[in-house]
């Protein structure tokens, strides 16, 4: 996916997030460019990291307690799952196979659950 450009990616992802549920659609900024880099920085430091995760974990605790103030509730995190997963899907093409599948759904519960864990606790 290094070849497509990043905005298309998210462009991609915040549209099937947004067809799915269109209500999630006012918890975020008019302008999306931002938003996008958010995302693409964020996927960056996760595909770097993928056998250090734990290196993510304060980041991961802060973004989600972040989100609560945003309006996201624990449902949204599926949601968002599987905005990511078709978005992953689609811009690999071919090169998508059941094995990066259960991958990336491991990867991403592992990360959805430090960031709901997180919105939970009392703020410090």
């Amino acid at each position: 996916m290094q070849k497509i450009d990043p905005a298309i990616v998210a462009d991609v992802f915040y549209s099937k997030l947004f067809s799915d549920k269109p209500a999630l659609r006012r918890m975020f900024p008019t302008k999306m460019d931002q938003q996008y880099r958010k995302l693409i920085d964020m996927l960056n430091a996760i595909i770097a990291r993928l056998d250090r995760l734990e290196e993510l974990k304060e980041d991961i605790e802060a973004m989600g307690r972040r989100h609560v103030g945003y309006g996201v509730k624990e449902q949204h995190y599926k949601l968002v799952g599987t905005a990511l997963l078709w978005t992953l899907q689609k811009g690999l093409g071919a090169d998508w196979n059941a094995e990066l599948h259960e991958a990336w759904i491991s990867c991403y519960n592992k990360l959805s659950g430090v960031m709901i864990n997180a919105s939970q606790k009392e703020p410090i």
